[in-house]
């Protein structure tokens, strides 16, 4: 698991590859960029292909590889679609439902595996094999039989006591209801108790607003969640009314059996949707847990079996980090490597545990210790320059990201994150780079407009390519919901672009906008402020100041850095 992504590792044309297994996925995807980085031909797709997801429709083309390898087996001239945006996890696409749909699947995410499964004259047996104990209970669903049209694993469930249409979404990073099934289940997005939670992503260039919803009940198959949350959404899927997504199957161990229409599953413990609560296996709204995994890793390691050992400790340590139970996550993780001490990756595993449960002086030695093993490691260079720029290392954050930078294919995914970092560290140039390394290569990325607005900033905090730096930020805020909170950076952008262009009344409009949004933004207030005192708007010009200086006292010093005073 890469935080909330079961990933595998397969191989194109012999080069490593890693894939997030995606169950919403019809067909096996490679994106754009990746594409062109592992020089595959593309082709076009056949007219019907019609892909769509929560934002929306995206076009995608074809591609042919010449051998794809998967768990060891070789499949020679092997199709995937060609299109959409990055899925995280460094991964190049996803394995889709034209795999998963050569036999039954048992998802063990809880243990980082999952099995294609062959079965013969099954059609009354529990296939839920690995309950011994005749006490607990299995769980059945029945489920719709696949079709090559809709080959998607779908069921239904009861919301709040309203029938829903579920599909059970391993590539999604977290359940998500549409706002129109909850409306059905007596859930508004004004009621009290629900919260604004941003935007969310997937297949196609928008984003969709999301809110966290109190939920009294929802039932799938004879278990009962009662008094939880979930993600409500503006989803434009209408192939189901909720997507069951990797919170799920971090805590069930899950078989779809295809054949019978079936589904079994069994519960491991802690919490189903929030998995940002730490103490999750307390959580009121979880269900009584109804099965526990052995320790697999454990009997491997008495059998003298080290490195097969440490891979099961590194999946099921991963998994917990997914689930945010990170001290027993960061014990499995030091157990991999503890047995095999040469695997550079394992320590970053742990590292990226450690970071997350706070624990960054911990994180540096392993990220260090990562680079020592693999000094071209690109995500530990770059997770280390982000520790060492949240101290105050800029000088030594800037050599991480430069080494990540040499190591890295110009179409990596990470060089969005690069480019954060950089303008973070106030390298502006190096910034810009990257921003333009990963802009010509995902321009269907729904995090397009992020790219965007950031090159807007980085170019106008050094104060070169004024225009082009207004088109961006145009262009940034063309593709976004000007309404959502999130879109109040862009408007910052552009004011600030609009001040050093000397266009103070359009640059005034961008900050009320931004500010609008998020009224507590000291970039915003000072950036207003000097507009005002240049129009000779004098007194306004004072209030703002003292109010941004209220919220940063040192904003006018951030200003002065650019060379702008008011």
């Amino acid at each position: 698991m890469v935080e909330r992504k079961p990933m595998v590792t397969a191989k194109i044309n012999g080069v490593d590859a890693r894939f997030a297994v995606d169950s919403g996925a019809f067909f096996s995807v490679i994106t754009p960029a990746n594409a062109a980085e592992y020089q595959l031909k593309l082709h076009a797709a056949p007219a019907w292909i019609r892909v769509s997801g929560i934002g929306g429709e995206t076009q995608v083309a074809m591609t042919q590889v010449k051998v794809f390898t998967l768990a060891g087996i070789p499949f020679p001239e092997v199709e995937f679609l060609v299109g959409g945006g990055e899925v995280g996890g460094d991964s190049v696409g996803v394995i889709g439902q034209n795999v998963l749909r050569l036999g039954d699947v048992e998802y063990d995410l809880a243990h980082g595996v999952i099995r294609l499964m062959r079965e013969d004259d099954c059609r009354k047996a529990n296939l839920a094999y690995w309950v011994r104990d005749p006490e607990v209970a299995v769980n059945v669903m029945d489920i719709d039989y696949a079709t090559p049209q809709s080959p998607f694993t779908t069921g239904r469930a009861m919301l709040n006591g309203a029938k829903i249409r579920v599909m059970f979404d391993t590539g999604a990073d977290r359940s998500f209801v549409s706002r129109r099934a909850a409306q059905r289940a007596g859930i508004s997005v004004d009621a009290p108790g629900v919260v604004y939670a941003g935007t969310s992503r997937g297949v196609g260039h928008e984003t969709v607003k999301t809110w966290i919803a109190p939920v009294a009940s929802f039932k799938l198959g004879e278990e009962e969640i009662r008094n939880t949350h979930l993600p409500i959404g503006e989803s434009m899927l209408d192939v189901a009314d909720m997507l069951i997504g990797a919170d799920f199957f971090l805590s069930h161990h899950v078989y779809v059996a295809s054949k019978q229409g079936k589904m079994f599953f069994t519960y491991n413990g802690g919490a189903v949707f929030n998995l940002s609560v730490a103490a999750a296996r307390t959580d009121p709204g979880a269900p009584t847990p109804t099965s526990t995994a052995g320790d697999a890793a454990a009997g491997d390691t008495a059998a003298g079996d080290a490195a097969k050992a440490a891979a099961e400790f590194s999946r099921r340590g991963t998994a917990l980090a997914a689930r945010r139970e990170f001290v027993e996550a960061i014990a499995d993780l030091s157990r991999a490597c503890e047995l095999a001490p040469a695997v550079p990756d394992y320590f970053y595993e742990r590292g990226i545990a450690r970071a997350a449960s706070e624990q960054s002086a911990a994180a540096l030695e392993d990220f260090d210790h990562t680079i020592e093993l693999k000094a071209d490691h690109v995500p530990a260079r770059v997770a280390r320059a982000e520790i060492r720029g949240a101290s105050g290392q800029l000088p030594q954050a800037i050599l991480d990201l430069d080494a990540a930078d040499r190591a890295a294919s110009k179409e990596a995914d990470i060089r969005l994150q690069m480019g954060h970092d950089y303008l973070r560290a106030d390298a502006l140039p190096q910034a810009l780079a990257q921003f333009d390394l990963w802009i010509a290569a995902h321009k269907a990325d729904a995090r397009l407009a992020v790219a965007l607005n950031q090159r807007c900033w980085a170019r106008t905090l050094a104060g070169q390519d004024l225009p082009r730096a207004l088109d961006d930020c145009n262009a940034a805020l063309k593709l976004s919901d000007k309404k959502a909170v999130e879109s109040a950076r862009l408007f910052n952008g552009r004011g600030l672009v609009r001040l050093r262009l000397g266009d103070y009344q359009k640059s005034i409009a961008d900050y009320d906008a931004s500010l609008g949004l998020g009224p507590k933004d000291p970039w915003a207030l000072f950036g207003r402020a000097v507009d005002e005192k240049r129009l000779g708007k004098t007194a306004a010009a004072e209030a703002d100041v003292a109010a941004a200086k209220d919220l940063w006292p040192a904003i006018d010093t951030a200003f002065e850095k650019y060379g702008i005073h008011p």
